[in-house]
């Protein structure tokens, strides 16, 4: 039977919005990456589980667009480009 981890805990945020996960929780879920939702008032923080191990980020608005969106037809463009 899996161990269900459940507990609360108050994180502090940084002055860029960061937190920490603790570190039981990283080690319980496994994932370098997660999810973040807002519902209802809450903030939900779910692990990325990714179906292939080959699988990996292609473009990242922060990291590649300086945070700015994209237009889909752009986007579509930067992908056609990879699989060429």
């Amino acid at each position: 039977m899996t161990k269900m981890l459940s507990f609360e805990k108050i994180q502090r945020v940084t002055s860029k919005g960061q937190i920490t996960l603790p570190s039981v929780w990283r080690k319980e879920f496994g994932a370098d990456q997660v999810v973040v939702t807002a519902k209802g008032g809450k903030i939900e923080i779910a692990p990325v589980r990714r179906v292939k191990e080959s699988e990996y980020t292609v473009f990242d608005a922060i990291r590649d667009n300086k945070g700015k969106g994209i237009k889909a037809k752009d986007f579509i463009k930067i992908l056609d480009k990879i699989n060429r």
